[in-house]
C-alpha cells in the first residue's frame, strides 16, 4: 500500500514522502497514529494545500523538543531500591520507574520515550540511559541507583 507520510517516521522517510509499505503496518499502526494517508489522487492534493501548514507544525514540535533536551540534558535521576549486600537489587531498575521519577521532577514522559540500551538497570551504581523526545532528539541522563537494606 503506498501512503502520504504526515510526520516523520524512523527507518521509513519524512514528511511528504510517498512510500510503499505493508498493509497491515499501514491499517493497523501508521493511518489510525495519524502518521499518513493513503496515496490517493485527492489525498495528495490535499497535502500540497496543508504542505506549509503541516511543515510549520512539525518544526514547531521539533523545536519544543529542542528546548525540552536542553533543561533534560545532565539531570541525574535518583533512585532508591532494596537491595542486598552484594550490590544487586532484589528486581531491577525499567523505563517505567525512570519516567515515574522525571515526571515527578517536572517532565512530561511516557516510559516508551526511555532507552535502556544494556535492558533493565540490575545493581546499585551509575548508569546511563537515553530519553527519545522526537525522532531527531536523543538525550542521554544519568540514572544513580542507590541500594536500601531489607
Amino acid at each position: 500500500m503506498q501512503v502520504i507520510l504526515l510526520d516523520k517516521v524512523v527507518n521509513l522517510g519524512n514528511l511528504g514522502e510517498i512510500v510503499k509499505v505493508k498493509d497491515g503496518y499501514a491499517r493497523n499502526f501508521l493511518i489510525p497514529t495519524g502518521r499518513a494517508r493513503r496515496a490517493t489522487a485527492a489525498a495528495k492534493a490535499e497535502f500540497e494545500a496543508k504542505r506549509a501548514e503541516l511543515e510549520k507544525a512539525a518544526a514547531a514540535k521539533l523545536a519544543q523538543a529542542q528546548a525540552e533536551a536542553e533543561k533534560l540534558a545532565g539531570i541525574t535521576v535518583k533512585i532508591t531500591q532494596k537491595a542486598g549486600v552484594d550490590g544487586r537489587l532484589f528486581g531491577s531498575v525499567t523505563n517505567h520507574d525512570i519516567a515515574e521519577e522525571l515526571n515527578k521532577l517536572g517532565f512530561k514522559l511516557v516510559k516508551a520515550q526511555i532507552r535502556m540500551p544494556n535492558g533493565p538497570i540490575k545493581t546499585i551504581g551509575d548508569s546511563t540511559v537515553s530519553v527519545a523526545l522526537h525522532t531527531d532528539v536523543v538525550v542521554d541522563i544519568n540514572v544513580s541507583v542507590y541500594g536500601e537494606t531489607a
